[in-house]
């Protein structure tokens, strides 16, 4: 997929602000050029240089080290130049302008990491993995994109692919001779070789879902009465005074989102509106909009003022749990009851170790546990396991009835599924929209 050097790119790749150190990236065919125009020289290739970086008129701009990759061998697989220079805004920007005056063009969003995949340095998975890898949100999530970045997960796609692309050779002779007196697939052991695909791949889409929530967060939804202590118990559990909390019923009007975590799991929390009927116009559209975020939520805390004689306005359900605040009026013992119920102070913090050894262990129960062997994968992946999957059981099926060229047909069609996910079979839309949610500068 080698594509052949183009217009040359740049941008700053630290993010903006201040810093000690501000990184200008140029890639294209034009970087060794600009290097001798803004240090003078060309700095060997992968060795770090101290320089003067050079304006126009040869007033010094900044002194900073340069870096020069020549291609192949670079990130992008082009000639690349780094001038890594003080970390200021005016600098910078005088840094990147200089740039572009001798032919570099401002690099759209994400752009460096697509002329990777287009020069085949990484396949789209890994490519996607830089952007998860920066934006991860927990330890755990890190390691996760760490193993896509470095081919783990990309490995495992291919290998089902090519045990895919085996069976389909072997369906497809079969199919050519199929005037012959010996049915070939009657008589092979191909369908347990699809049995076994068809469990490789769902293994791998639950290592997978794992990750999506190591990446996304395990969504939990705080709702119930007004005056319940939906605000406060936000408050406690972030351990900051996120959302206004006092006496007035209604207080919250909008949907209040925090991210937080958990024992490794990332957990986004949504404060809601207090559920009651009878309230004003801007009152009545934040319910709305708490049962909206209550109906997609993984995980509901109904809360309910455990001092009034008032049963919970959140109807239990499998994902949905009872969280009975205000044990400090009562004098209930805070933890986990026997029916379920978890008994809280959002005043003192009873209880709340427990409420959160509940939420892990809902979104344990909801992915399983990621462990070592997760991926931290998107909708995206997950959507072409699952139509692979699907694609290769219903071969199996095509296979036990003796329809030979439609196995074929299900199986052609899951290896293309599977292909988009490192990039084999993708097209020009796709590429687009992956990239186009980097930042600028990768």
């Amino acid at each position: 997929m080698t594509r052949p050097l183009r217009d040359t790119i740049a941008a700053i790749a630290t993010p903006p602000g201040r810093g000690g150190i501000g990184i200008v990236r140029v890639s294209g065919p034009a970087a060794s050029d600009i290097a001798q125009a803004v240090i003078g020289r060309l700095p060997l290739p992968r060795m770090a240089e101290l320089a003067d970086f050079m304006d126009g008129d040869a007033t010094v701009v900044d002194r900073g080290l340069a870096l020069y990759f020549a291609a192949p061998n670079s990130f992008t697989g082009e000639d690349v130049l780094e001038l890594h220079g003080h970390g200021g805004p005016v600098v910078m920007d005088r840094l990147l302008e200089r740039v572009g005056g001798l032919g570099a063009r401002l690099a759209r969003p994400g752009e460096f990491t697509e002329r990777a995949f287009l020069n085949d340095k990484i396949d789209l998975a890994q490519a996607e993995a830089v952007a998860d890898l920066i934006d991860s949100a927990s330890r755990r999530a890190a390691r996760s994109a760490m193993r896509s970045l470095t081919g783990e997960f990309s490995q495992c796609v291919r290998a089902i692919d090519r045990a895919l692309l085996d069976v389909r050779v072997y369906v497809e002779a079969a199919i050519d001779f199929a005037e012959e007196d010996v049915d070939f697939l009657a008589e092979s052991d191909i369908t347990d070789r699809l049995d076994a695909l068809t469990n490789q791949i769902a293994d791998l889409e639950t290592r997978c879902r794992r990750g999506q929530v190591l990446r996304d967060g395990f969504d939990v939804v705080i709702a119930g009465a007004p005056n319940a202590g939906k605000s406060s118990l936000l408050n406690r559990l972030l351990a900051e005074n996120r959302a206004i909390v006092t006496d007035v019923p209604g207080t919250t009007r909008d949907l209040i989102f925090a991210d937080i975590e958990i024992e490794g799991i990332p957990v986004r929390l949504t404060d809601t509106a207090g559920l009651r009927e009878g309230g004003d116009t801007v009152e009545t559209i934040g319910v709305e909009r708490a049962k909206a975020a209550m109906a997609n939520a993984d995980l509901v805390l109904a809360v309910v003022d455990d001092s009034l004689a008032v049963g919970a306005v959140v109807t239990p359900g499998e994902h949905c749990l009872v969280v009975r605040n205000k044990v400090d009026l009562t004098g209930r013992t805070a933890g986990q009851g026997k029916r379920g119920e978890l008994f809280v102070s959002a005043l003192t913090g009873a209880g709340l170790d427990a409420l959160r050894g509940a939420i892990v262990a809902a979104a344990v129960g909801a992915v399983g546990a990621p462990d070592e062997h997760t991926f931290l994968a998107r909708k995206r992946h997950l959507g072409a396991l699952a139509a692979g999957r699907r694609g290769v059981a219903q071969a199996r099926c095509r296979v036990a009835d003796g329809q030979g060229d439609l196995a074929a047909e299900e199986l052609r069609h899951a290896q293309h599924r599977l292909g988009e996910i490192v990039g084999v079979t993708s097209v020009d839309d796709l590429l687009g929209e992956i990239f186009r949610g980097f930042c600028v500068g990768k």
